[in-house]
């Protein structure tokens, strides 16, 4: 194929990485970093022996994008290329698929599985790669997949093992990482070129042609001012201090105001204190008031019937009353209902937000206009609800808003399957949508036209999502609006972040201004320290996994504080799913209905859901395994753990407190079919 031609600017950036150094591209969003990615892997093909190029993304949306409308095009006339993600059967020999390919576009957790996997089929080394290019590469810090596949690198490195890839970086914007001053952000900066081992580079002299390709739009706060009367979240706000009230509080505890996210890490922290001290009562009604707490923060952004339907929804669901706790918090709600139903439909003191969000929208839409847009919301429920409120709008409806929402993949009713989200963006590409009511996913990678308005609302986030979001903005003239309540959170967040941009930009010149030398010695001593640390960490996450037997650890209904299961009936399945094998389980939980989640796996399918016989918290669900195995899979979140040293709670099964081993298929099948195996 003819050679393709790169802009000025990008020509600038690519230099380097065309004489085999490690770089990080910076550039804003909508600046082709992945076509310049393109070029270097094109002229890495044609002069590296033996060439590998293997391309990382951090979400299975972008292998297909970036293969379909990037690498493809410019290079499957010559070369072979293969996409991978979770879903295609690739990522099963994936060691085959890299050997008998020269191009691999892939998520970074599957190259990272075959590079400690050890079937023959299925691993990868390093040395097997010549260039890895890290897409959306500020993300490879702490404990991402990314800086795990960089972890590898940088050990091998540091005991001279050679060869290794080289690696070419990509970022609209590393951020400070939290950093408010210069010294601090350079800090970041360099620790983000150290788990890269690269360098950043950015245009210098092409600055004019770069702001040409990318206009930054107008930028606007439109403000609303302070709700003068609510009585909907006053009478919340009341049925919470009567709970704070039945609860009796220990003297040590403090709540912070009702309403705010501060509240909601006070509850989350007296649940976890209550499950901890065996104390229900506490730890309900903890749970309860997050649950009034979340109202409230719908209510400061959403309509208040969304407020009010969020709590109807979470008191319809059917629970067993276990105590007189039970039955206070139930009828609590049950006394004031009619009333707060009735508070909710008053329009009079309807959410100002939503009213100036309908203004800000009538300004950019109009039957006589072909504009595109995007209105951010923080959550999949927030980006429902505004979905509902435009479609049943009849305003909006006659302004020609044509909406849909675009959320994340994955499983569960408030996500979208992968073929949904590329339906939702050819929908908006070919004009029969215009707008998209998404939620951070849209902010980073995806192949989005140039919109004419983004508009952030009720979203508290970083400098690296809003230099995303605005970069959306890219149409001639294009308006990025920020709907807040005159000096609110949101406002005062996005001022800050205003600072960390123009920081981050002061923080990378500091880093490009250094001299090569005291660079190199700079970043050697940062992955010194790296490796250090994550050994330390390793060794106190072995510790913490041995101080318990698994035998030794019981799990508790996360409701009822009822013993059900020993942490030894726990297995690991395919690195996946911890499910029970114990057959006398079944007796402990009932099943409801079929689990649908809009997808095909290899190995497995979801049956129903499980919950706990005496009090109907919600499990899991049954997996149904090599369509023999039927395996309780459970979500830790929805337990307590008994431990020798105390009762305790975890997020994650990763964080539990003993070992768990793998699941054997044939240890279960000689357990529950031996007549068979016979």
């Amino acid at each position: 194929m003819a050679d393709f031609e790169l802009r000025d600017y990008q020509k600038e950036v690519v230099e380097r990485a065309l004489q085999g150094e490690n770089i990080v591209i910076w550039l804003p969003t909508g600046g082709g970093k992945t076509r310049a990615a393109v070029y270097v892997a094109k002229k890495h093909l044609e002069t590296t022996p033996r060439a590998k190029v293997v391309v990382l993304v951090n979400k299975v949306h972008l292998v297909d994008q970036h293969y379909t409308k990037e690498f493809k095009p410019h290079l499957g006339c010559e070369y072979t290329l293969r996409p991978v993600s979770g879903e295609s059967d690739d990522k099963d020999f994936f060691g085959e698929v890299v050997r008998n390919s020269d191009v691999v576009i892939c998520t970074a957790q599957i190259l990272y599985n075959a590079m400690t996997n050890t079937e023959e089929s299925k691993h990868v080394e390093l040395s097997d790669i010549t260039l890895l290019i890290i897409d959306e590469c500020h993300h490879t810090h702490k404990d991402s997949v990314y800086n795990k596949v960089m972890a590898c690198y940088i050990e091998r490195k540091l005991k001279g093992e050679r060869p290794l890839p080289q690696i070419l970086g990509l970022t609209a914007s590393p951020g400070t990482g939290g950093a408010k001053i210069l010294e601090t952000a350079v800090e970041h900066v360099l620790q983000i070129c150290a788990n890269l081992d690269s360098a950043i580079v950015s245009t210098k002299n092409y600055v004019s042609e770069l702001k040409k390709k990318v206009p930054r739009p107008i930028k606007t706060f439109d403000i609303v001012e302070k709700r003068l009367e609510d009585p909907f979240g006053d009478h919340l706000k009341q049925m919470m201090h009567i709970i704070h009230g039945y609860m009796n509080l220990p003297s040590d505890v403090r709540l912070r105001e009702c309403g705010t996210q501060e509240y909601e890490q006070d509850v989350v922290i007296l649940n976890q204190r209550g499950i901890r001290e065996n104390n229900r009562l506490v730890a309900e009604c903890a749970l309860h008031l997050r649950q009034y707490n979340d109202a409230l923060l719908i209510n400061d952004t959403l309509r208040m019937m969304d407020a009010y339907h969020s709590l109807e929804d979470f008191y319809s669901k059917p629970t067993k009353n276990i105590d007189g706790t039970d039955y206070f918090l139930k009828a609590l709600f049950q006394e004031n209902q009619v009333e707060l139903r009735t508070l909710a439909r008053d329009s009079r003191y309807e959410n100002p937000k939503m009213a100036k969000l309908q203004s800000t929208l009538l300004e950019q839409f109009s039957p006589d206009k072909n504009s595109l847009g995007i209105l951010f919301s923080k959550t999949r429920k927030s980006i429902h609800c505004l979905n509902d409120w435009v479609l049943t709008n009849d305003v909006l409806q006659e302004a020609g808003i044509k909406a849909a929402i675009l959320t994340g993949a994955g499983n569960g009713i408030t996500y979208m399957t992968l073929n949904e989200q590329a339906e939702t963006i050819r929908n908006f590409r070919q004009g029969k949508l215009n707008l998209l009511i998404s939620t951070s996913v849209a902010e980073e990678g995806l192949d989005i036209p140039e919109c004419n308005l983004v508009v952030r609302y009720g979203l508290l986030t970083n400098e690296i999502a809003q230099q995303q979001a605005s970069g959306r903005a890219r149409a001639q003239d294009s308006r990025y609006s920020v709907v807040t309540q005159k000096g609110g959170r949101e406002e005062r967040r996005e001022l800050i972040n205003e600072y960390l941009e123009e920081l981050t930009g002061r923080a990378i010149a500091k880093v490009q201004e250094m001299n090569l030398h005291q660079f190199r010695i700079k970043i050697a001593e940062l992955q010194k320290e790296a490796v250090i640390c994550r050994k330390i960490a390793e060794s106190r996450k072995i510790e913490k996994k041995t101080r318990n037997t698994a035998a030794g650890v019981q799990l508790l209904c996360r409701n009822c504080f009822k013993s059900v299961a020993s942490g030894s009936d726990i297995k690991l399945v395919d690195n996946s799913h911890y499910v029970n094998v114990n057959s006398e389980f079944e007796k402990q939980y009932i099943v409801g209905g079929q689990v649908v989640l809009g997808k095909r796996f290899e190995d497995w399918e979801p049956g129903r859901t499980i919950s706990c016989r005496d009090c109907n918290k919600d499990w899991g669900f049954e997996l149904k395994y090599k369509e023999v195995a039927l395996l309780p899979n459970l979500a830790i979140k929805n337990f307590a753990l008994q431990t020798p040293e105390g009762r305790t709670t975890v997020k994650k099964w990763k964080d539990v407190p003993f070992t768990v081993e793998d699941f054997s298929f044939d240890e279960y099948c000689q357990d529950h079919f031996p007549d068979l195996l016979d």
